[in-house]
């Protein structure tokens, strides 16, 4: 049940009296009978409990187990006593990936807007000729 805030016109008092939503307003002041208006509260407070309220809390699987493997991976470096080479050039491997993949949404990129360029210029072809 919400706590609602009142003022009394004619004390000047400001109440604050905890009732149900379905009650209706209150009309009379409590201590001297005069007419109250109700105040436009902040709302109640929202306590956000539980899992879910972070960006985190909603990772698909397959980027939880990428996480995982990626947290593993320098503990079994350690234990084998340092870092090896193999995982150098994991990291190699990985950052060529990620060239290429860059790369290749550039490309992508270029392509779509070759196209839409190509599209562009029919249809304007193609009014001109309607027009004429």
């Amino acid at each position: 049940m919400p706590t609602y805030r009142y003022e009394c016109a004619k004390c000047e008092k400001i109440h604050e009296i905890f009732h149900s939503i379905s009650e209706p307003p209150k009309k009379k002041c409590p201590d001297c009978g005069g007419k109250l208006t109700r105040l436009i509260g902040t709302g109640g407070g929202v306590i956000l409990k539980g899992a879910g309220f972070y960006t985190t809390d909603y990772r698909s699987d397959s980027y939880r187990k990428a996480e995982k493997k990626e947290a593993d991976a320098p503990k079994a470096a350690n234990e084998g006593g340092g870092e090896s080479k193999g995982s150098e050039s994991t990291k190699a491997e990985k950052s060529e990936k990620s060239e290429r993949s860059e790369k290749s949404e550039k490309s992508e990129r270029s392509e779509r807007s070759e196209k839409s360029e190509k599209k562009s210029a029919e249809t304007t072809r193609k009014r001109k000729k309607s027009s004429d």
